[in-house]
């Protein structure tokens, strides 16, 4: 099955019914910042990687990343913020939607082998994850320096838990 490219064009298709494409600059910058942040994921780990994404169709995980970087990041960040709510509890729970949706995807792919997990990384640190990129998506909306901030604590706090030495990057 090509899972990552079925996901996508999901991705597309309700990119195409719910993102705010309208104001597709206005969220610009936090989609690359987003994609910055998986950037460096794989840049940083490249000698020690948590998760390899795996595809009959696209050959390797650089390809999976670019193409899933491309196109389900740029709509979600279009769905979420272009459709995000007023009030602590509407929010709440389309956070609780999205985290969902994340999450359920990611487990469906690992036990499908889509997606493996190495040096000490599972579903819960993905889950947590996730919960950080949905919090920190609206605060970079609206305040990106405190986000890339938050991001910076939470770069290093992972490298130094996960024990990833600065000699083990390339």
């Amino acid at each position: 099955m090509l899972m990552y490219v079925f996901i996508n064009v999901l991705y597309l298709i309700a990119g195409y019914f719910w993102a705010d494409w309208r104001n597709w600059k206005k969220y610009y910058p936090t989609v690359l910042f987003l994609i910055i942040g998986d950037f460096l994921y794989n840049f940083l780990l490249y000698n020690k990687t948590m998760w390899l994404f795996h595809d009959l169709i696209l050959p390797n995980h650089t390809l999976i990343t670019l193409f899933t970087m491309t196109v389900s990041y740029s709509v979600t960040v279009l769905i979420y913020l272009g459709r995000f709510p007023q009030g602590w509890k509407k929010r709440s729970l389309w956070f609780l939607l999205w985290f969902g949706v994340y999450t359920v995807v990611e487990y469906i792919n690992n036990k499908l082998g889509f997606i493996t997990y190495h040096n000490g990384w599972n579903i819960w640190w993905s889950a947590v994850i996730t919960g950080i990129i949905f919090l920190i998506l609206p605060i970079h909306h609206k305040r990106p320096l405190i986000a890339w901030a938050i991001s910076l604590l939470i770069v290093i706090s992972l490298l130094n838990h996960f024990d990833v030495k600065i000699s083990e990057m390339k």
